[in-house]
């Protein structure tokens, strides 16, 4: 009989302990965040995917301004109390604002100007939080660079994101796709643009072509450069003050923006908000 007890117990604890659902565990009260992932309004061409000029849209035209102003609003719903930009410190954003609510700057394409400044404006939020960081890479070539170039040229050789390969050329119909152009609308683009599956798979294009260099060197330059990167602009945000009646708004490269989905979402200090949401 005592057997028979001890065995019914045992199987009732864990039956409950099974019961339980990790997130159980994370009660905590969380900072909402909300990444918005864009292209860059003013084509600076510096990523990877190029895009050519008669792709390119003037957000500063007439109908696409009012598509600017129906994004704008769209965004607003989020109600943020934090904004974050991709930027250096350098760029002296704070003082930029400060002359955007002045009048000026009204006339530069830039997604900082047209989507974080035009928010901060309309919300009366004072500050903005630059977030972008360079990698452990640069600081390691900074270091180390003239001692052991023959290391960083032989690590680095051939990674220039050009890899023509089956896989990559799926992934170069799929971004150009991503367009404007094809949309009926910048809202439109952007809904697409931060979804779950094309995040997926924007996250996932840095997993072949360069990736496969060699043994390891892809994957090492992915974790020294692109990946150390995005940590650090995490490990950015991380340091906006903030508690859980906070609402941050980070507004980034559609690039990082699937990488920063990865971390936020993992992450047992943050809600991440998805984008289409907010309709």
């Amino acid at each position: 009989m005592k057997t028979f007890i001890y065995i019914f117990l045992v199987f009732m604890s864990t039956s409950v302990f099974a019961q339980k659902k990790t997130s159980d565990y994370f009660k905590n009260p969380k900072t909402k965040v909300l990444v918005v992932g864009s292209f860059h309004f003013d084509y600076p061409n510096l990523d990877a995917n190029k895009i050519n000029t008669e792709d390119q849209i003037d957000v500063l035209s007439p109908k696409t301004s009012n598509e600017v102003t129906e994004l704008v609003e769209y965004i607003k719903r989020f109600k943020p109390t934090k904004i974050a930009i991709e930027a250096w410190p350098s760029w002296n954003a704070n003082q930029k604002l400060k002359e955007y609510n002045d009048g000026k700057h009204r006339d530069k394409r830039d997604e900082r100007y047209q989507l974080a400044m035009r928010i901060a404006r309309d919300l009366k939020i004072k500050e903005l939080f630059s977030i972008d960081a360079e990698s452990i890479w640069d600081d390691l070539q900074k270091k180390f660079g003239k001692s052991d170039s023959s290391f960083f040229n032989t690590l680095s050789k051939e990674y220039d994101f050009r890899s023509n390969d089956a896989i990559s050329q799926q992934f170069n119909r799929f971004f150009k796709s991503s367009e404007p152009k094809n949309f009926k609308s910048l809202l439109d683009t952007f809904i697409y643009m931060n979804s779950k599956e094309s995040h997926q798979y924007g996250y996932g294009a840095y997993l072949s072509g360069d990736f496969k260099l060699r043994e390891y060197d892809g994957a090492d330059m992915l974790a020294l450069y692109w990946y150390s990167r995005n940590l650090r602009m995490f490990r950015n945000i991380q340091n906006i003050p903030h508690n859980n009646e906070d609402r941050i708004l980070v507004i980034a490269g559609n690039g990082h923006a699937a990488v920063l989905r990865q971390l936020f979402t993992s992450s047992a200090e943050y809600d991440f908000i998805e984008f289409s949401s907010l309709k």
